[in-house]
């Protein structure tokens, strides 16, 4: 009969805690009768690997650093339908692996051991990231990506092997747990949680608070361009014409000052820079579907199949003219009326027009590949 689980265990330098953890599930699948195998992903310094060795499981060697490397190398040495993943350092009960295997024969694609929703013991996790960090992390993931997870950096889950390496992993680091449940969100598998229990770790933490928080928060965003381009970008390039407009239309006084002008400056400037924003998060969807840390998006496939780069230079150019043109009826003294918002305002429109015609032609040498 062939192996129906295999459970990864990542570590790196745990010879306190990694013995205790895999006669842990051992005694939990032997009771569920489960053909299983214990792959310990090891890149110690310390007499892990020997531990390993002595309780016969498959060891992979590297000595690569990084929770997401230590599971990459050691999927590709699987042999089970299901992968556990839990971490080598006491901190997770593996008697509830059966719990989380239950979940997938029940249909679900991705199960996640929920702390949140377990039972944390007392000084198991800081007052920070048990109220702070992880729930706002878990909050901006389920708002950017629709999920509905409480708990999304939690080390204790279980999938299919197959949509493992469906989903095509990259991340070296902690961000590995954020990539999973971002790329199964965004490919329709069935994630769900299970409560869990969480203890105190043996030994000195690894985890590094803010580095570790800001590389999974800056992953989300990598893979949220809408959130951090496109829509500060859209809201500032309204503002900035509402602003323009306001202006063009009269004077403003502050404290009997006439502070029109630097209005108009701060609504030119919000009007280009909430352009170049916008077209940022068109090139960031391009690039992370290049690297293959995206799949195909709707949106690319139109601009590169039905927008012919023709198109583009002739919006871009006609905002050039139009530009121009106001530049030399002004000079020509035919609106000398006109105020300092309104040089601004034809300002901006030239400037965006300069920037539509280089990103038409930039964005058309990135979709070279999907035109042909």
């Amino acid at each position: 009969m062939g192996v129906n689980v295999s459970v990864i265990l990542p570590c790196r330098d745990e010879e306190r805690t990694l013995a205790g953890c895999i006669r842990q599930i051992k005694k939990s699948l032997d009771r569920e009768r489960l053909d299983y195998e214990i792959i310990v992903s090891d890149s110690s310094t310390d007499s892990s690997p020997e531990i390993a060795k002595r309780h016969g499981v498959k060891l992979v060697r590297h000595n690569k650093k990084g929770y997401g490397i230590a599971i990459i190398e050691a999927m590709h040495k699987a042999k089970g339908t299901y992968i556990v993943i839990g971490d080598a350092d006491g901190t997770y009960d593996f008697s509830e692996i059966p719990l989380l295997i239950e979940q997938l024969d029940y249909g679900h694609d991705l199960v996640i051991g929920s702390r949140l929703k377990g039972n944390i013991k007392k000084g198991a996790m800081p007052w920070h990231h048990k109220y702070i960090g992880n729930p706002l992390l878990s909050f901006l993931l389920n708002v950017f990506f629709r999920t509905k997870v409480s708990d999304a950096h939690s080390g204790f889950r279980a999938i299919r092997k197959d949509y493992l390496f469906f989903l095509n992993l990259k991340t070296t680091g902690m961000e590995f747990a954020s990539e999973m449940i971002i790329k199964a969100a965004k490919n329709n598998l069935d994630i769900t949680e299970v409560p869990i229990t969480y203890s105190p770790r043996i030994g000195e933490s690894k985890l590094k608070s803010f580095s570790d928080g800001w590389r999974h928060l800056r992953f989300m965003l990598m893979f949220s361009p809408t959130y951090l381009f496109f829509i500060p970008g859209l809201l500032l390039l309204l503002s900035g014409f509402f602003i323009l407009g306001a202006m063009m239309a009269g004077t403003l006084f502050i404290s009997g000052q006439d502070v029109s002008i630097y209005m108009s400056l701060l609504g030119s400037s919000f009007s280009v820079l909430g352009y170049q924003l916008m077209n940022l998060g068109l090139y960031s969807k391009i690039y992370a579907i290049h690297t293959g840390f995206e799949k195909e998006d709707k949106l690319i496939d139109f601009i590169a199949k039905k927008v012919p780069l023709e198109r583009g230079i002739i919006l871009g150019l006609g905002l050039v003219v139009l530009g121009l043109a106001g530049f030399f009826l002004f000079f020509q003294r035919l609106f000398t009326t006109l105020n300092t918002a309104w040089i601004l305002f034809i300002l901006s429109v030239f400037i965006i027009g300069v920037q539509t015609v280089f990103s038409v032609f930039f964005i058309s040498m990135m979709l070279v590949e999907k035109r042909d």
